[in-house]
């Protein structure tokens, strides 16, 4: 896996915890770490955007932070597990893995 590939990551996963801090934040502080955590996952994406075909990334991208955020919510906030949403959410992550795979370690350079 490249670099960029672990950048976009990164990224998604910022962008995991920037959409719960959206939801839970209560004081300055709380929304002064959200925003820092926009601010990370989007210079994540930008970077990794520089190499990697800006569709596949942003597809990525938002698929993986779609996937974690749902999962997160299932694990730490009590929303409501169904197996629809775990399988529909196991399509999304194929679909993601699907185009990482397809694309590879090619760039746009």
């Amino acid at each position: 896996m490249s670099k960029d590939w672990l950048k976009l990551m990164i990224g998604a996963f910022f962008e995991v915890l920037w959409v719960i801090g959206m939801k839970h934040s209560s004081t300055w502080w709380h929304f002064l770490l959200t925003g820092l955590f926009i601010l990370i996952s989007f210079y994540a994406l930008i970077k990794a955007g520089e190499t990697l075909p800006v569709g596949t990334a942003y597809a990525v991208f938002v698929g993986l932070g779609t996937a974690g955020t749902v999962i997160a919510g299932i694990l730490f906030f009590g929303e409501a597990f169904n197996v629809s949403k775990i399988l529909l959410i196991i399509v999304l992550l194929a679909g993601v893995m699907g185009l990482k795979f397809v694309t590879g370690d090619k760039g746009v350079k």
